[in-house]
């Protein structure tokens, strides 16, 4: 008759699992991911945010210093020795490419957190797909990307998940608009008056006569121009408040950035 072994064996293999190392008293083996300079080392911490209920009191804190502005919307910062670039949640400001007030919105922009030191704080989205850390920014007490928008030099707008403040930044472009400050006073100005007779160079806020090309910005910021009878004609708006404009030949429009759809 042979012999059972089985107790015998399993009397072993718990001692040998004892002898491993993975009791409460062993050493804890080391992650195999290298930690590197990611958004997820900057320290946090507990400045405040007064007056900002579209911000929660828990939501994590970073500072950061500003080393760089690179236009209304975006900066580069230091933490601890380490460069990020950061781009404000929730605004667009004019580029600094050929759109009107480009220049104006990245002065500001440097008034407000130039060489300072700035508390970031992010809400659903880490980075976006060009690398750069997405978070609402606040420099001595100013709420900077709402302030911008105040100010009339960004516009607010919206992009999904990152919309816990845009009922707040629609708030303050409503104000900018009906004080006509920025770009919403720009649309009445003698600059922007629509070039009736001399043809759309540089493009038109409204169409003249037989002026039916149509310059659209995509959510990319891309320009591209929609011809008559294209896929996307009918359906394509044109908002001159966001740098779109109308052409009256695809010339004047390739002339002035924009490319045609290709579609």
């Amino acid at each position: 008759m042979r012999r059972n072994n089985s107790p015998f064996l399993a009397i072993i293999f718990l001692v040998l699992l004892a002898g491993c190392g993975t009791g409460p008293g062993s050493p804890i083996p080391r992650s195999p991911i290298p930690v590197t300079s990611s958004a997820s080392a900057i320290p946090a911490t507990e400045s405040a945010t007064p007056g900002q209920a579209c911000i929660a009191s828990t939501a994590r804190r970073e500072e950061a210093l500003v080393t760089g502005v690179t236009d209304g919307d975006s900066i580069v910062v230091d933490v601890g020795g380490v460069p990020f670039r950061v781009r404000y949640i929730g605004i667009d400001a004019p580029e600094m490419a050929g759109e009107e007030l480009g220049e104006e919105s990245r002065t500001a922009n440097r008034t407000l957190v130039g060489g300072k030191s700035i508390v970031m704080i992010r809400d659903l989205s880490e980075a976006d797909r060009y690398g750069r850390l997405l978070r609402y920014v606040f420099a001595d007490g100013v709420f900077v990307n709402r302030e911008l928008v105040r100010l009339g030099l960004a516009r607010a707008g919206y992009y999904p998940p990152d919309i816990s403040c845009m009922k707040e930044l629609r708030a303050a472009q409503d104000e900018a608009r009906e004080a006509r400050l920025g770009i919403w006073g720009l649309l009445g100005s003698p600059t922007y008056a629509t070039r009736v007779g001399e043809g759309c160079a540089g493009g038109c806020l409204t169409p003249p006569a037989g002026c039916r090309i149509k310059g659209n910005i995509s959510l990319d910021r891309e320009k591209i121009y929609h011809v008559p009878g294209g896929k996307y004609y009918e359906q394509t708006v044109i908002e001159p408040e966001k740098g779109e404009r109308w052409f009256c030949s695809e010339e004047e429009a390739i002339a002035a950035g924009w490319r045609k759809s290709k579609v």
